[in-house]
Parts: C-alpha cells; structure tokens; sequence
C-alpha cells in the first residue's frame, strides 16, 4: 500500500461561486484552483496535465501558471520536466503553523513527551473525516512521506481520528464515519460502520483510542482528543512497532504519559 496519497478533505472546495456573491474574486479562486491541481500530483505536472486537473482550459490555465511562476509560486522542476510548487507555499505553511494556538500550545509539551517516551509522537488537527498533521517527531522507522507536515489520514482508522470522534456526540460522530470511504486499508482495517461506532465508543469511556495494525501493518498507536470549548480540535499521536511492544504493556506503560501532556496542552485554553 502507498500511504503518500493524502486523505481526501471532507468536502471538494467549490471554486465557484453564487452569482449573487458579489465580493467573491473569481480569478483568485482559479489561481487556487491550479495550485490545488497539486495535491494528487506525483512529480512535476505539464501545463496541459495542470490544466486537466484544475478544470480549466489550457488558455486559462497557462496564464494562472505564468502569473504564478512569476510570483514563485510555481518553479519549473530540474530539468525542466513541469512544474512544482514554489518556496513562497512554504511560507504560508509556517505562517499558519506558527499563529495557530494549538500548535504553539502543544509544541512545547510534545517536545517534552518525546524525551520521556522515545516513540513517535505527532500532534494532528480535526478536519472532520481526515487529520492533519501538524507536528511530527518521528522514529526510526519511519517512511519520507510519514514524517511531513500537512500529511493526512482518515479519521476512521486511525488512532487520532477515533480520539477527536469520541469527542463528538455519538450521531455525529456516526455522520462522519458514514460520510468517510471507508477503504481497508489493511487486513485489519475496520470498514462496517457500527464496529468503528463501537471502537469508538471505546475510545469515549477510556478517554484515548487504540489502533492496532489498521492503518500502517506492525504498527500501535495511541490517540487522545484535544478538546477545546468543548470540540475537537485535534490529537495527540504516539505510535510503537509491535515488534517491540505488547500491546497490554505499551497502553499501560505510554498512556498516562500522553493523557498527561493532553491536560496540559488543553488547560492552556
């Protein structure tokens, strides 16, 4: 399985808008439109491919490309096989990170749990079906596209995900596992709805989720929701390779550590 496809955000962004919206900037919402042509991409991207992705003609299309490749938001890639996005994309990622209050309330703890608990430890947002992740402090063992920020997993399967969903009232929490494509993602993978409600459930009376080889094969994870004013806004990640932990023994030893930092991070609130 390849795990560098990110999760599919809960709605596709409409670019368009209501005629009756009249402080809408059309042409803003299509140069937006060529960078997200980006997310599925898998190296540089020809115009003809951008263009096909965005949904736009090739006329339209190579103008948004040249206005940003102007602006660096586009570069050609080494040896000029397409385009890539620019260093400028960057620069909005670290402004996001930096201002969001979550991430500059967890960092600091988060940096402390890694020095106790040497395992992977990541901070996720909620994006309703999917989590974003925002912070990754990564093991040994992990793959070049586990360890960037702005990776996402579903919601359903993963250890996060199921900690943000136990934060939710439980027919809320019901409309997004049904609204997510519930893909095995491995042989262990949960897909009926009712039995990911029930693990779920689960994660609501313990206060953290579990997540046994669901998502990545040999792996454990640990979830616990970060809740603020009473929502979900996130979750903090710890994950162990069972080659190397009993399941019993990695839960009793790891959790009051993570349940720990959770309080910390949300009592900053």
């Amino acid at each position: 399985m390849n795990h560098s496809a990110r999760s599919k955000t809960p709605e596709t962004t409409d670019f368009s808008a209501n005629d009756e919206d009249r402080l809408f900037v059309r042409s803003a919402a299509r140069a937006f439109q060529v960078l997200s042509a980006f997310n599925e991409a898998r190296g540089p991207m020809s115009l003809s491919e951008i263009a096909q992705a965005a949904q736009l003609d090739r006329s339209a299309a190579q103008r948004l490309v040249h206005t940003l490749r102007k602006l660096g938001y586009l570069r050609r890639s080494e040896g000029d096989r397409g385009y890539l996005p620019g260093l400028p994309v960057l620069d909005h990622t670290l402004d996001m990170l930096r201002l969001d209050p979550l991430v500059q309330r967890a960092t600091p703890v988060l940096l402390e749990l890694r020095k106790t608990i040497k395992e992977r430890i990541d901070l996720s947002l909620f994006d309703r079906t999917r989590m974003v992740y925002a912070l990754r402090m990564q093991s040994k063992r992990e793959t070049f596209y586990a360890t960037l920020v702005g990776h996402s997993v579903p919601s359903y399967c993963t250890a996060g995900g199921r900690a943000a969903l136990s934060a939710l009232p439980r027919d809320e929490a019901a409309e997004i596992v049904q609204a997510s494509d519930l893909d095995a993602r491995t042989k262990a993978t949960l897909t009926d709805p009712e039995a990911i409600l029930a693990a779920i459930d689960d994660a609501r009376r313990d206060g953290y989720a579990v997540v046994r080889e669901e998502y990545v094969l040999g792996e454990i994870a640990l979830g616990l929701p970060l809740v603020i004013n009473g929502k979900p806004m996130g979750a903090i990640h710890v994950a162990g390779s069972l080659s190397e932990w009993e399941p019993e023994g990695f839960v009793h030893q790891l959790a009051p550590f993570a349940m720990e930092a959770s309080r910390a991070i949300t009592a900053g609130f």
